[in-house]
This record gives C-alpha cells, sequence and structure tokens, in this order.
C-alpha cells in the first residue's frame, strides 16, 4: 500500500499520484466541480473531486468542514493564470481518483480559520482541542517546541546534564503557597507540587553535578494573571564554582541566539544586554521590570535588561523580621554581609533578573552554601525551631562540602508569549488554565469520591458562607 504523503512534500510529487490523509477545512461547488480545501500538520492545499471519478465526486458532495479523510489523488500544475501566488501550494492542486471518510464531524462551534481572538476564551478553552486546530496556534506550538529544543542543544553542547528532579516532595515555607497532595499510606501527612527545583538543583550540586539543566514544570497556588498560570514551565539551571558574570553572559548568549536563528524578523534593541542596577531601575522607571523599548509600537522590537544589585531583603519589617527580596538562599554580596550583624536592610544580593519589555522573564541568583550563613538568614527572617527544620536536609547537605553555585530559572512560557506577540501566556500552553485557575475543558479542580477521601483520612468542610 503506498505510504501517505504530507502536504508539505506534494510539490515534489507533481504529476504522480499520492495518498494524502487530513481534515477538510473549507467546500466550495462550482457545478460539478467540488472544491475542498485539505489540511493536515503541515500545510494546506486546494484538491478538487470531477465527475469522472464517480465514487470520488459522490464522497466529495458528502463532505462538510472539519471532517477526516483519506484519499488517493494526482498532484497537477495549475494552469499558469490559476496560479495564486498569496496561497500555500498556490501553483498545485489534488484531484481526486478515490476518497473516504475516515470521521465525519459536527459542525465547529466556532469559525477556525481565523486567528480566534474574537471567539470568547472560555469557548475556546473549553473546546481547546478544537481551538488549537487554528493556525496560530499551531505556530505557537511548533515554535515552543523549536525554542525548547535550542535550549536542551545549547546547555547539552557546553556541558550541562539534563536531570529531572521530583514532582512530588515536601511542602517547605518558600515564598508563594503550596499544591498539596494527600499521603495515602501516611495520613495526616501530605506531599508538596515544587513551587521550583531550588533545593534539588542545589543538592545536586552537592552531589558532584556542576553542570545541570531541567526544563521543569513548577505549581504555584497563587492569583492568576495574563503572564501567570497555576503551573508552568522554566528553564532551570545551576552551576558549580560560577562568577555571576558567567551565568549573565551565559544565558544572555542562549537568548540572543534564539531570536536571531529563531526569530529573525525579531530585532535585540542593544547588544551585550544593558545593565542597571535595582535603585537605578526604580528611580528611573518605577520598577524593577523596566520596558526600554526606544518604540514601543514596534512588535518586533526586542529590549532585554539586566537588573541587578536588589536588596537581599524586601523594605520594611514585618512582626519585627525581614522578608526576602528573592528567596532564602540567596547570597549576599561579599562585601555586605558584615552589615547583617549591623544594618540588614542595607544589604544588597546576588540576584539577577532578565527583563524583556517590561516583563520579567528570568530571575536567579548566586546562592548560599554555607550552613552558618543560611542559619543566620533563617533567623533574620523570623524563622523558628520548627521552621528551619523543614530545610534540615539542607543546612546538613552544606556540611558535607557543597561548592559556590548559583543559576537562572528563565520562565519559558512568558518569553514565547512576547516572541510571539500575544496577549497572554495563554496563548502559548497547549491546555492552559482561566484566569480562575480552572480547566474548562476537564472540569477540573472537581469533586473526588467518598470512596477517595475515605482512603485518604480526608473530610471536606463545608465552605463558610460570606456574611
Amino acid at each position: 500500500m503506498q505510504g501517505r504523503t504530507y502536504i508539505r512534500d506534494l510539490k515534489q510529487h507533481v504529476g504522480k499520484e499520492v495518498t494524502v490523509a487530513g481534515w477538510i477545512s473549507g467546500r466550495r461547488d462550482h457545478g460539478k466541480l467540488i472544491f475542498l480545501d485539505l489540511r493536515d500538520e503541515t500545510g494546506l492545499v486546494q484538491t478538487v473531486a470531477k465527475p469522472t471519478h464517480a465514487e470520488a465526486h459522490g464522497t466529495a458532495d458528502t463532505l462538510r468542514q472539519e471532517w477526516v479523510v483519506k484519499g488517493q489523488a494526482m498532484v497537477n500544475k495549475r494552469p499558469e493564470k490559476m496560479v495564486n501566488a498569496e496561497q500555500e501550494n498556490g501553483d498545485i492542486e489534488l484531484e481526486f481518483i478515490a476518497l473516504e471518510v475516515l470521521n465525519e464531524a459536527e459542525t465547529p462551534l466556532f469559525d477556525l480559520s481565523t486567528p480566534g481572538y474574537e471567539v470568547s476564551e472560555e469557548i475556546r478553552l473549553k473546546y481547546r482541542y478544537l481551538d488549537l486546530r487554528r493556525a496560530r496556534l499551531q505556530k505557537n506550538m511548533r515554535m515552543r517546541d523549536k525554542v525548547i529544543k535550542y535550549m536542551r542543544n545549547f546547555l547539552s553542547e557546553r556541558g550541562f546534564v539534563e536531570i529531572e528532579t521530583p514532582i512530588l516532595t515536601k511542602s517547605t515555607p518558600e515564598g508563594a503557597r503550596d499544591y498539596v497532595v494527600p499521603a495515602r499510606l501516611e495520613w495526616g501527612k501530605f506531599y508538596a507540587l515544587p513551587q521550583s527545583p531550588q533545593q534539588y538543583k542545589q543538592l545536586l550540586m552537592a552531589s558532584g553535578f556542576e553542570r545541570y539543566f531541567q526544563v521543569a514544570r513548577v505549581f504555584r497556588d497563587e492569583d492568576m494573571r495574563g503572564d501567570r498560570q497555576a503551573e508552568f514551565t522554566q528553564l532551570d539551571i545551576e552551576l558549580a564554582f560560577p562568577t555571576q558574570e558567567e551565568i549573565l553572559n551565559l544565558t544572555e548568549t542562549l537568548y540572543t541566539l534564539i531570536v536571531q536563528e529563531l526569530y529573525p524578523k525579531k530585532r535585540i534593541q542593544e547588544v551585550p544586554w544593558p545593565r542597571m542596577s535595582y535603585d537605578e531601575a526604580m528611580k528611573k522607571y518605577g520598577t524593577d521590570r523596566p520596558d526600554i523599548r526606544e518604540n514601543k509600537e514596534d512588535p518586533d522590537l526586542l529590549a532585554f535588561v539586566w537588573v541587578l544589585d536588589f536588596p537581599l531583603f524586601e523594605a520594611g519589617m514585618e512582626h519585627g523580621h525581614y522578608a526576602p527580596s528573592h528567596h532564602m538562599f540567596t547570597a549576599p554580596k561579599e562585601e555586605d554581609i558584615e552589615k547583617l550583624d549591623t544594618d540588614p536592610g542595607s544589604v544588597r544580593s546576588y540576584q539577577h533578573d532578565m527583563v524583556l519589555n517590561g516583563y520579567e522573564v528570568g530571575g536567579g541568583s548566586i546562592r548560599i552554601h554555607r550552613s552558618d550563613l543560611q542559619q543566620k538568614i533563617f533567623k533574620l527572617i523570623g524563622f523558628d525551631e520548627r521552621q528551619q527544620k523543614e530545610f534540615a536536609h539542607m543546612l546538613e547537605a552544606f556540611r558535607k562540602g557543597v561548592p559556590p553555585h548559583g543559576g537562572i530559572a528563565p520562565g519559558i512560557d512568558r518569553l514565547l508569549m512576547v516572541l510571539e506577540n500575544e496577549p497572554n501566556i495563554r496563548e502559548v500552553i497547549a491546555f492552559p488554565k482561566t484566569g480562575e485557575g480552572r480547566d474548562l475543558m476537564m472540569s477540573a479542580p472537581s469533586e473526588i469520591s467518598q470512596k477517595q477521601l475515605d482512603e485518604l483520612g480526608l473530610k471536606v468542610q463545608k465552605k463558610k458562607s460570606q456574611p
């Protein structure tokens, strides 16, 4: 049996018979001729069914939009006066010889030939498998794949090892609220989904893996917004014995190459990327995520900037304690360490944020690697003995000979959102949640059965009504 030919390869088979398969994107009847637009994952082509092939013509007469078909067809050159240079495959046409319906389809709930912005997002997300068929989202997903593949290849070529870290982990007070998972075999105990692989990647540095990376899924139970989701993807990178300069240069080289090679129509405003201190950004722009584009009307202009020299702690104290500006494992600047005993609020850190067109698309730091310094930070942020115990494994590892280390975790979703000129990250994620954190397609979150609750030793309380 003849193998299937993808639409992208049809021009190599002009004058030959091929087997094609895909979806019907459109239909036009011109008297006895039935024109059909056939689509597969590689492209779209115009096809025609003629009365000379009666069986194929009869089947074509029944076809409607989004029906799935397979057929044998001749690849014909279009007459010169019929060539459409603006149309994909506008110089060829398929003539069906035989045609088979593989699956019928209900009439689509919305137009799939448009970018889709005019359709209610709630409807689009409920029927996401349909929405993903549109050309814009197909492009977004395929460019996402290319970007991630480029990241992997770039880092692998430079000696980084990709290591997966656990999804079921321990709930620790890292900042955002955890998603928790009950442990069936130990009633009253819970796993947590990782807010980031932060602790694991630092422990990998203790394990002798000096160059680690991971395309990591992370989970944070926090309020949604356009550039935030309950679960998202980041490129997680960690190095042993680095300088901050090495981390910045590595990341800058990677992202500059991604733009140059995968998005050649985009222009980076300034290379090397400019750098500014946190104080400078706040004074000049009033934010630590400045949009420094010279022309904000240019959708193909990318303005990367590094923001450095963040304060180690947020301004002011709450309940007599400090709050970390980045996270509790961020190292203070060497020249400021003594101030931890006298003026902690003035201590600067080795935090580095990667900002693109006003979005924070990545953040990282040089980490603390000494047990005594980490304990001092814990005390300054008000951790009691129980809270410090939650990180006993980290403190113990630090006493076993951990090298200096640091890294960065750029968010892949936000980067793609900017590169694809999309209004929010839901447009570059295959199956995103709504702004309220719901999966409309799967109807999640959902209730579970009483049997499951009993197995877990859980009881659901009714939510108290608001007065």
